[in-house]
């Protein structure tokens, strides 16, 4: 897997937070990081290979024109408001724990998250560790050392491929203290993953996980995967978007069951919620337009205890 492949899809995440900071009108959260860590050339390939119908001429576009180009993709882009509120949703519930007295902070799939690059007063005591692709993980590190950017002293990279190695496995060579409570972050992952792979790592999460843990984990639901997408707008753009940078969406989780699934692997449903009740909470005016997919929705779980 070379850098591209691994990093398309949170490039442009990463590039999304930063465009709602400056173009929506009345941002939920704060990420202006996007707009350093994903250069022209990049923006470039990603807009060529994700949106060619849209942007033949990308090519001869000059770097102010290119990003302009870039933001409007993105802008219209079928998950841009799941993005947003997830992250938002994640990052508040982090707060909580974190007044709880929990001090780790574990990145699944951490792409080109920005967290410890603005992490707020309230999270200077914590440990953040990023578990990402070796590759995905190289390419975040080679562009913040570009940018002259110093990595926290606090944030801890732990490169694994997780089709190979468990989440646990990935913690014991980390600074991870599994007699310590953490708060797990697992975005904009699981649809790319088997329903084999996405119970795996939920279950590695849950063995690792002292009393007091929580993780919060966006999935789709299961039956735009049944139905091979039908009647759900947007879904054939994102669908052939990822796909074209060999990340194909694969499965999902019905809400109705999922209590069930997270009983199997040893951990507790505490909050479920659908991009449209996100909106409500956060943009109850819709401000921001954000129009999150039907089909998005995050969880938030505990260890049973």
């Amino acid at each position: 897997m070379d850098d591209f492949t691994a990093s398309s899809t949170a490039l442009v995440t990463c590039r999304m937070r930063a465009v709602h900071g400056r173009l929506d009108a009345a941002p939920i959260i704060d990420d202006p990081w996007g707009d350093t860590l994903v250069p022209a050339a990049v923006l470039r390939v990603l807009l060529e290979k994700m949106a060619p119908e849209r942007l033949a001429a990308a090519t001869e576009l000059a770097d102010e024109e290119l990003a302009q180009a870039a933001d409007q993709f993105v802008r219209n882009f079928g998950p841009y408001g799941n993005v947003i509120l997830r992250t938002r949703y994640t990052e508040e519930a982090l707060a909580a724990a974190v007044a709880r007295g929990v001090r780790q902070y574990v990145i699944i799939g951490a792409g080109f998250d920005s967290f410890m690059l603005r992490q707020p007063a309230w999270a200077q005591g914590l440990t953040i560790i990023e578990i990402d692709h070796p590759a995905s993980q190289a390419l975040k590190r080679r562009r913040l050392e570009e940018c002259g950017i110093e990595v926290p002293a606090n944030a801890h990279f732990t490169p694994a491929d997780l089709g190979k190695t468990s989440v646990r496995e990935a913690l014991e060579n980390s600074v991870f203290d599994p007699r310590e409570p953490a708060f797990f972050a697992w975005l904009g992952v699981t649809m790319y993953l088997t329903r084999s792979e996405n119970l795996g790592t939920l279950r590695s999460v849950a063995e690792v996980s002292a009393p007091g843990s929580e993780i919060a984990f966006s999935y789709m639901h299961q039956a735009v995967f049944d139905s091979a997408g039908a009647d759900v707008e947007g879904y054939d753009e994102l669908e052939t978007s990822v796909r074209s940078v060999g990340e194909p969406l694969v499965s999902g989780f019905n809400p109705d069951t999922l209590e069930e699934d997270l009983a199997s692997v040893g951990l507790v449903l505490l909050e479920g919620c659908t991009d449209a009740e996100l909106e409500q909470r956060y943009d109850p005016q819709g401000l921001n337009k954000l129009e999150g997919f039907d089909i998005s929705l995050i969880a938030r779980a505990g260890p049973a205890a």
